[in-house]
């Protein structure tokens, strides 16, 4: 059973359908150029600010002004149920972030170039993400015990999350990289931000097209495990869409507002870690104990606040890498520097 109501989703489709246009606009309108930290940090409060007027306008919708206590309740618990799962969303996109930014600096993309580069890939993730959350809850509903494959799953990532940081993605070798690269033609160089070219008569996609691409693959791979995350704290598709909906609308701005500080939290995927475990244990264990979802919002919060105070405190050891989806290496350089 869902709360979405037509009007609801028809409220929620227009408020992407209008950030997108807004988003697009802006972008045409400014043309190629390098994303300031204030502009990236405005634009991050925009969409928190429109998340949270959206979750709002839900706690109404659903009577969390009735003078009837369980309607209340009822409507406060599904508003808390968006916070959280937009939250642990918001979390595990910090190492998509850290992905791209890997992704940029390999193929030496122009910071001008960046920003129409996400903006399409995360149009993309959102379509692809969508069909997923709705394919998720169809599953559910008529298998219930998917979830605990999900929960399993999780644990699972979530070691393996744990065991892969402080690694450093190998993308010479990454097969999804050599995939496209078999089923492509690159140009040697960037034709501004055509992603189509044509070399010694030669149609050519640009390496940006090839950046492009690999941003969605990478989001396709980090979605199987935010997803299942998300459907932990609550089985409902309208909140499980919409609150990851609009996770990955501020993703861009978030991207550009973190790309210069990321080397300060160098321990945070090691709480993305412990957050993929609890929250697959959580969904292990829905049949003997259901942990509240205040609980889940909590420990979540906990887990990343410790995690990213003592980042501050604690100095990274060697350079700085995230949990790669597709696989890593040993850092060499690193190794290098401990045997001197």
């Amino acid at each position: 059973m869902s709360i979405g109501t037509p009007l609801l989703w028809a409220l929620f489709a227009a408020i992407v359908v209008v950030a997108l246009v807004i988003d697009f606009f802006a972008l045409n309108r400014q043309g190629a150029h390098r994303v300031s930290t204030r502009e990236a940090a405005i634009w991050s409060l925009i969409w928190v600010v429109v998340s949270l007027a959206f979750v709002g306008v839900l706690w109404w919708s659903l009577g969390g002004t009735s003078e009837d206590a369980v309607t209340r309740a009822a409507a406060s618990t599904v508003a808390l149920e968006f916070v959280t799962g937009y939250l642990i969303e918001k979390a595990l996109a910090v190492d998509n972030i850290f992905v791209f930014l890997m992704l940029f600096t390999y193929f030496a993309v122009p910071a001008e170039y960046q920003k129409r580069s996400l903006m399409v890939g995360i149009l993309g993730a959102l379509l692809l993400r969508a069909v997923m959350i709705l394919a998720g809850a169809w599953m559910i509903a008529r298998f219930h015990w998917v979830l605990y494959g999900f929960g399993a799953f999780l644990i699972f990532t979530g070691l393996k999350m744990w065991w892969a940081a402080g690694k450093e993605p190998d993308l010479e070798h990454n097969p999804a990289l050599n995939w496209v690269r078999r089923r492509m033609r690159v140009s040697p160089a960037y034709d501004g931000e055509r992603f189509f070219t044509t070399v010694d008569g030669v149609r050519m996609a640009t390496p940006l097209l090839l950046v492009i691409v690999l941003i969605g693959i990478v989001d396709v791979v980090f979605a199987v495990d935010s997803i299942p995350a998300i459907f932990a704290v609550t089985r409902d598709p309208f909140i499980v869409l919409t609150s990851n909906v609009f996770a990955i609308l501020g993703l861009r701005a978030m991207y550009f507002l973190l790309a210069g500080v990321h080397e300060r939290f160098h321990l945070l995927s090691y709480g993305l870690a412990i957050v993929l475990v609890f929250i697959g244990a959580k969904m292990l264990l829905a049949g003997v104990y259901h942990v509240p979802v205040a609980y889940s919002l909590g420990v979540t919060l906990l887990i990343l606040g410790v995690t990213m105070g003592l980042s501050l405190m604690i100095p990274a050891k060697g350079p700085v890498t995230t949990a790669y989806p597709f696989g890593a290496k040993e850092d060499g350089r690193k190794r290098d520097n401990d045997a001197a």
